[in-house]
């Protein structure tokens, strides 16, 4: 079996320590521990003793109970503390699927899991989202697109890159469609709490249907990555197989992770205010930059996240100008060929303004030159 590489993550670790202005990650402008801690009430020497042990290996008990609040009628059992939302997304390939099987994922999308299900010898069919409705699904295409072998549909909601969210019919559609054939939802969630607007925060398919496993972590709405904490909710029973293989992968998150996680739960209001704010005054901003060259982009406004997948009307591949944009501008995007759709780029905002403000005005000089060219 031919392994292929994850062609997202490969241009953003080859690249992303390398630039003057790093738009390219998916969250918000990360917490500083010091600001972490002050919101929680917490010093530097309320750390100080903390063992630089191993944690309970599914993760510790206060924290799992804490993430088990936030879903409906969830327990402690009901959770799986794992290695950021990438390793949640691993056990999930390799507990549910076999060779052979069948998932199907929404494009575009953040293509982790479906690139460990196909390293795996699982088939991988892509259903594309219809850009011209607001990166709506097609349920009649769904419905058609699903069949007796499909084991897992994989989404993300609110989606990576588009920002867009699932309709209530659409999740009521998907989980019909699930249960008809057997196959397990798996839901990734880490962008709920980062809604324009002041929307309400988007809820989670856990408790909606018995065969879902929703992932989180504290790295999008939280502004926490470095962290590397993230979790899955689902059936207590599937949660321990889940288990057994975590204990292959890593055996355990970090317990300074663990009780800064904890923290950040506690805070977490604070957390998702913050985050909202940044996104706001980002969007914002990333939308009067590219009202500069009128005609040249265009996008379905997204409804949540800090990312914006913004179509161009230039005359060059979405590779080569985010090529040209890192080696001669310093400026570092995310060329929509990452996600299979070219003349696309996905760009995070919610960044401090003046660091925003810099990187968007070299930006605009490049898109000039294409413009300017004969």
């Amino acid at each position: 079996m031919t392994f292929k590489p994850f062609t997202l993550e490969q241009f953003l670790s080859e690249n992303e320590q390398f630039v003057d202005y790093n738009y390219s990650e998916s969250g918000v402008h990360p917490v500083k521990l010091a600001e972490l801690l002050e919101m929680a009430g917490l010093g530097f020497g309320d750390l100080a003793d903390v063992p630089i042990n191993y944690p309970e290996v599914n993760g510790a008990e206060a924290l799992r109970e804490k993430i088990a609040a936030l879903y409906p009628d969830a327990t402690a059992e009901n959770v799986l503390v794992t290695v950021g939302a990438s390793e949640a997304n691993l056990l999930a390939a390799t507990t549910l699927l076999a060779p052979g099987d069948d998932v199907l994922a929404l494009r575009p999308t953040y293509l982790q899991f479906g690139g460990m299900a196909a390293n795996i010898g699982v088939h991988v069919h892509h259903l594309a989202l219809d850009e011209a409705e607001g990166w709506r699904l097609d349920v009649g295409e769904l419905e058609d697109r699903v069949s007796d072998n499909t084991r897992v549909i994989s989404i993300v909601n609110p989606n990576n890159p588009t920002g867009s969210m699932l309709t209530a019919s659409e999740i009521e559609a998907l989980i019909r469609v699930a249960d008809r054939v057997g196959a397990w939802i798996l839901a990734d969630e880490v962008y709920a709490g980062t809604e324009h607007d002041g929307a309400p925060e988007t809820e989670t398919l856990y408790g909606k249907y018995d065969r879902v496993i929703a992932v989180n972590s504290m790295s999008k709405a939280y502004g926490l990555p470095g962290l590397r904490v993230g979790w899955m909710v689902g059936p207590s029973d599937t949660i321990e197989a889940l288990w057994r293989r975590h204990e292959y992968a890593v055996v355990s998150t970090t317990m300074l992770s663990n009780i800064l996680a904890s923290a950040a739960l506690d805070v977490r209001s604070a957390l998702i205010n913050r985050t909202r704010a940044l996104i706001q005054t980002g969007f914002a901003t990333l939308n009067r930059y590219l009202r500069v060259h009128p005609g040249v982009f265009e996008m379905a406004p997204p409804r949540a996240s800090a990312l914006s997948f913004v179509r161009y009307n230039l005359p060059v591949n979405s590779t080569r100008f985010a090529a040209r944009l890192r080696q001669e501008k310093s400026v570092l995007m995310v060329p929509g060929d990452c996600f299979g759709m070219d003349h696309h780029l996905r760009i995070s905002s919610a960044l401090p303004l003046p660091y925003l403000e810099a990187g968007l005005s070299r930006f605009n000089e490049l898109v000039a030159s294409y413009l300017d060219a004969p």
